[in-house]
């Protein structure tokens, strides 16, 4: 997907504690870097998680899947573009996607699957109606259905 389809972005420099002896990131950290992008998406939505999901609406979001394609290695010191979209909103699940640059080259794709839940039963339940509409207003382009 075109950069400029992602309006979340933020800065990331690769630390020496995230390298392995040849100065490559090592492979579970950019998990991490995805973590950190979907922490400061919902911070740019203006969504506090989780008051603003779960105790707000009885809900919480579980990762259910996890994947990475690893298309070159980040190094120590790099600086990396994370980009962060969500990319699919169904019922109750939301395909975030994640991409990592540096500058214009593309090192990492990553897509997390999440499902909307009862966090007592863990029992998947729609996503609120006001933070879909919040997704769906902020996104440069529209989530899938």
């Amino acid at each position: 997907m075109a950069k400029e389809a992602f309006r979340h972005t933020i800065p990331l420099r690769v630390r020496w504690s995230e390298v392995d002896p040849q100065s490559i990131v090592f492979n579970a950290h950019y998990l991490t870097y995805c973590d950190i992008c979907v922490t400061e998406y919902w911070r740019a939505l203006g969504i506090r998680y989780p008051e603003d999901v779960l105790h707000a609406h009885g809900v919480d979001i579980f990762v259910v899947k996890s994947t990475l394609e690893y298309h070159a290695s980040a190094r120590f010191d790099d600086q990396l573009d994370i980009r962060g979209r969500m990319a699919r909103l169904g019922r109750s699940s939301m395909l975030f996607r994640v991409e990592m640059y540096r500058g214009d080259e593309h090192l990492i794709t990553g897509e997390i699957v999440y499902v909307c839940a009862d966090p007592a039963t863990q029992k998947s339940a729609p996503i609120p109606g006001v933070v879909r509409e919040i997704i769906e207003g902020y996104e440069v382009v529209k989530p899938a259905g």
